[in-house]
């Protein structure tokens, strides 16, 4: 592959004058086994370059290990987009936003109580550098001066919206520099923010969705000389539960685009493809108020949630046919999808019933949070013995997330970061009453000072005034529903409960999860995590990739909080719903 170049006047490959034509494409949001359909669906828009965030806290998630195989095996994607014809922007972090739970970060380093994240404290940056070796070392071969087709390296991400130290950025830069990249680095922020995030000698980039004329004047104020490029060229947006999704106009956003390329920069959508956040993985926003995001990471990209082409896929690729080659293949068709409606959920396990299956409880006077539990996603149940009867005023200091109040296993309640709760009355019925709160993790905050941001039960628990005391700390992290004890029920059980459901198939295809009459949880297929539900929308359907089916018998689990459908059915359709686009 060949090298990139940057001089005054512009980037070079190869000796010849280069525009980057790139689009985001994170791997960890995509099955394994549609990386390559996704790839080629990027060289048919016209597109020479992909991008993608790495995420430390998958890749690392605990300070002794490091994966990088199944789901997380990013040389094996590599080879896919060089297999392709397509270079690379690898954006390694260690911060990395991207909506994506911790902007990236291992929750092992809030375990750390003063810990100072995207900093120069010294515990903050052995951890960056070994986390740097282990990524990088068996990446090398992949970078273009190595023959791969890593074209360049970006230094941590939008720091300037977070900091001004450009000697943390100096250190981020020289332990790259160490770990053998010799290809261009680069910083990426918004043009308000390039003065607090550039760094000097590393070329500087900016990110905007609108005005591109206006905002690449101002990164040419702050680079008199070199290459525009516009890192993040945002054409859609992020959903939050509680809100609507949002969309932008394919032809206003194809009409940016061309405004920006008109002026001879190269461009990075965001996103070309969005993808999932499976699992537990979304981040969140806190601007004084938590706002979690949803599973749906669909961006209102040119390839949607499913890898089908949109109405942008098509605008684009006619404005880039304008500046560069289009390849002459017809625009890729739909995926195959399939409908299998009312598939009925007969095996139940209360939540609550069996959480010693699930987590081994920890003893302690207050409360531990999800770090001192080594906890990365999921709950903690927390429990107590009441020891007097009557009524009683329950007051917490910080829920984080969201907290499910029972008695006696009865709920009493729910408290939530999102509406600033922090108390609920009740009466206890008799001495001895075991007081539980089923906390979850909705997501750590991706962006801002937030990112601090511990799980569980933080702060101080009060019960009438006084600091509650004697408390048994359960991580039920959740990383399969294998091994509950199901059992075949007539009605759903009282309170959080796993439901399990079988359906067959002939042959796999994509498809849509619809929990409709549901309220809130998680669902897995065959032991993949889809992500988590919630009736308050907008998404109202989970993507299923045809990989995770399979000809024969499929099982489903569905974890539902509170109240399941009354039929406990679901059903699978062709089409998805990620809610109304305006409020």
């Amino acid at each position: 592959m060949p090298v990139l170049e940057i001089d005054d006047g512009g980037f070079r490959l190869d000796g010849e004058p280069f525009r980057l034509l790139s689009g985001g494409l994170h791997y960890f949001r995509v099955h394994p086994a549609q990386w390559a359909d996704r790839l080629r669906k990027a060289r048919l828009m016209g597109l020479n370059t992909v991008d993608t965030y790495v995420p430390w806290n998958l890749h690392q998630p605990r300070p002794g290990e490091f994966r990088m195989d199944g789901a997380l095996d990013l040389p094996a994607f590599l080879d896919l987009a060089a297999a392709e014809g397509l270079h690379v922007l690898l954006r390694p972090g260690p911060y990395i936003c991207a909506e994506w739970e911790g902007g990236g970060l291992p929750s092992w380093l809030l375990a750390e109580p003063d810990m100072r994240l995207r900093s120069r404290d010294p515990r903050f940056l052995a951890a960056v550098d070994d986390y740097f070796a282990r990524l990088l070392t068996p990446l090398r071969p992949y970078l273009a001066t190595r023959g791969g087709p890593v074209l360049a390296v970006q230094v941590e991400n939008e720091y300037g919206a977070y900091g001004d130290d450009t000697a943390y950025l100096a250190h981020l830069a020289d332990s790259l520099r160490g770990c053998g990249v010799d290809v261009p680095l680069f910083t990426c922020d918004q043009p308000a923010d390039l003065a607090r995030g550039a760094l000097p000698g590393v070329l500087a980039t900016a990110n905007f969705g609108s005005r591109s004329a206006q905002n690449l004047a101002a990164l040419r104020a702050h680079q008199p000389q070199g290459p525009l490029l516009s890192a993040e060229f945002w054409i859609g947006w992020f959903d939050r539960w509680g809100g609507h999704h949002v969309v932008r106009d394919p032809d206003q956003a194809g009409r940016e685009l061309d405004e920006l390329l008109a002026t001879g920069a190269s461009v990075n959508f965001y996103m070309f493809h969005g993808g999932t956040n499976f699992g537990f993985t979304n981040g969140a926003n806190d601007k004084h108020t938590y706002r979690p995001t949803v599973t749906s990471y669909d961006y209102d990209a040119p390839l949607d949630e499913a890898g089908d082409p949109t109405e942008k896929f098509t605008a684009f690729r006619e404005v880039i046919a304008k500046y560069a080659p289009v390849p002459t293949e017809p625009a890729p068709a739909p995926s195959p999808k399939l409908a299998l409606p009312a598939v009925p959920l007969t095996e139940s396990a209360a939540l609550l019933d069996c959480a010693a299956a699930l987590g081994a409880a920890v003893e302690s006077e207050r409360p531990l949070t999800m770090e001192q539990l080594g906890q990365d996603f999921g709950f903690v149940l927390y429990e107590t013995v009441l020891t007097a009867p009557g009524p009683v005023l329950l007051e917490i200091d910080q829920v984080r997330d969201r907290a499910q109040v029972f008695l006696d296993g009865q709920p009493v309640g729910v408290l939530e970061r999102e509406s600033h709760e922090h108390a609920l009355a009740f009466g206890v019925p008799r001495a001895g009453s075991v007081l539980s709160l089923l906390v979850e993790n909705q997501g750590r905050v991706n962006y801002g000072p937030g990112i601090h941001d511990r799980k569980g039960l933080p702060g101080t628990v009060l019960l009438d005034g006084a600091p509650l005391t004697g408390w048994t700390s359960r991580p039920l992290p959740l990383t399969s529903p294998a091994g509950l004890p199901f059992a075949t029920t007539v009605t759903a059980p009282t309170g959080p409960a796993f439901h399990r459901g079988a359906f067959p198939l002939a042959a796999a295809a994509d498809t849509f999860l619809h929990l409709d009459g549901w309220t809130k949880g998680a669902a897995w297929i065959n032991g993949f995590a889809l992500g988590r539900y919630w009736s308050r929308g907008p998404q109202r359907s989970l993507y299923v990739p045809a990989p995770v089916l399979r000809a024969g018998t499929n099982k489903i689990v569905v974890l539902e909080l509170h109240a399941a459908h009354r039929a406990r059915t679901v059903d699978f359709r062709a089409t998805p719903d990620l809610g109304p686009t305006g409020e």
